[in-house]
């Protein structure tokens, strides 16, 4: 079975090394202008050529995000924009405001329909397609069999969500953070008010606090176990979304997916490969999981969820590297805060590293063998990889 394209989300550069390390065939961002995850960390315009780069070299595809509306007075903003991405080889942009797509169009760099455009049916994407568009972002209401006939009647290439967060209103149409705050989702500036505590008043002023529920609160979209199904789609891209979460996110969220579709396209997959994958998803930042719109439409308890991350571990801050010895692989870490012992597991995250997690076999302190260390003090550890002088240093531990 072919493999359709992984493309994994990169809000800094810890992120974007860690989807590339992970196995992502492709790699999405944005930069601190027009797109829709402006709370992210996001990229320098001046930064395009060096991601490019790195991306090329490991032989990963670039695609860069320019999907929030644009106003009169961004138009020569967005000219620039693609310029700078035209000379650093940009593979692709994201985008469904029509002057973005007419100015990509002109740079003659290939342009993918972003889900913002609810593209979700063939009559939609036949006309995007005389537009010049190239791929498109299905919108997320859509089965896998309208997904599947959608394939047949376009012939183009075709790409879906197949994990992370998801919108009250799906397709990102949603006003409530800018009726509130003047912060516009569809600007990418929005501050998710639907996933708060609510209070209910009545005419006589009773009150009824709506909390447990959350009531607006979607679970996160998680397809792993259905993957082989999407699969014979013939989607040609499945994409992670998750450019405001954390480089170990990215990590193990395009890792197990990576493995997912190796496993599908060798005849290997299995309840048991898809039970494991899933328990590594579920140690990372995530709402509890709903398979979405593909399987069928899903009830309110299917789609929303009680609020905040139900991952089982967590991380803590522990210090940061203060050496690292490339010919013993060893490391000197210099703790700021807490204590580590040996069997701790330690994550490792850095612009140059990406994230690396390990066990803790053996420590060191002033060239002696030790069992644990504390605050204020300096401990070898050996790493299986190498990692870089003021990369951060988190333990990782079992959520209570």
């Amino acid at each position: 079975m072919k493999k359709p394209e992984l493309l994994a989300p990169a809000g800094d550069f810890p992120s974007l090394i860690s989807a590339i390390n992970s196995g992502a065939d492709s790699v999405y961002f944005g930069i601190k202008e027009l797109n829709l995850r402006a709370n992210a960390k996001n990229f320098e315009l001046k930064e395009i050529k060096k991601i490019t780069s790195y991306c090329h070299k490991n032989k990963v595809k670039s695609y860069l995000a320019l999907n929030s509306i644009v106003f009169e007075n961004e138009i020569k903003t967005i000219k620039k924009i693609i310029l700078t991405a035209k000379k650093a080889k940009i593979d692709a942009i994201i985008c469904w405001d029509l002057s973005v797509l007419n100015e990509a169009k002109k740079a003659k760099i290939p342009v993918h329909l972003s889900t913002q455009a609810s593209a979700s049916n063939s009559e939609s994407i036949n006309l995007y397609k005389k537009l010049g568009v190239k791929r498109f972002i299905l919108a997320r209401e859509c089965t896998l069999k309208q997904i599947a006939e959608i394939k047949k009647r376009t012939k183009t290439e075709i790409e879906i969500f197949v994990h992370g967060a998801m919108c009250m209103s799906v397709s990102g149409r949603c006003f409530i953070s800018s009726h509130l705050f003047g912060k516009s989702a569809n600007r990418g500036e929005c501050l998710q008010p639907c996933r708060r505590e609510y209070h209910a008043f009545d005419e006589e002023g009773n009150v009824l606090k709506i909390g447990n529920n959350y009531i607006m609160s979607p679970k996160d979209l998680c397809t792993l176990n259905f993957i082989d199904k999407i699969m014979k789609t013939k989607v040609d891209a499945v994409k992670i979304e998750g450019r405001n979460r954390s480089p170990e996110y990215v990590s193990t969220a395009v890792s197990c997916y990576r493995k997912a579709i190796d496993a599908v396209a060798a005849g290997k997959f299995n309840k048991k490969i898809a039970q494991e994958l899933t328990a590594e998803l579920n140690s990372v930042y995530n709402r509890g999981f709903s398979s979405g719109f593909y399987l069928n439409s899903p009830t309110y308890k299917e789609f929303t969820d009680e609020y905040g991350s139900k991952a089982n571990a967590v991380k803590e801050y522990l210090g940061y590297v203060k050496n690292f010895y490339k010919k013993s692989s060893a490391a000197e870490i210099f703790i700021e805060r807490g204590s580590i012992k040996k069997g701790d597991v330690i994550l490792v995250i850095g612009n140059k590293t990406g994230t690396l997690k390990q066990k803790i076999d053996s420590m060191q302190k002033n060239s002696k063998e030790c069992e644990h260390a504390s605050k204020g003090q300096s401990v070898g550890i050996k790493m299986n990889s190498q990692i870089r002088e003021n990369d951060k240093v988190y333990l990782l531990k079992k959520k209570r």
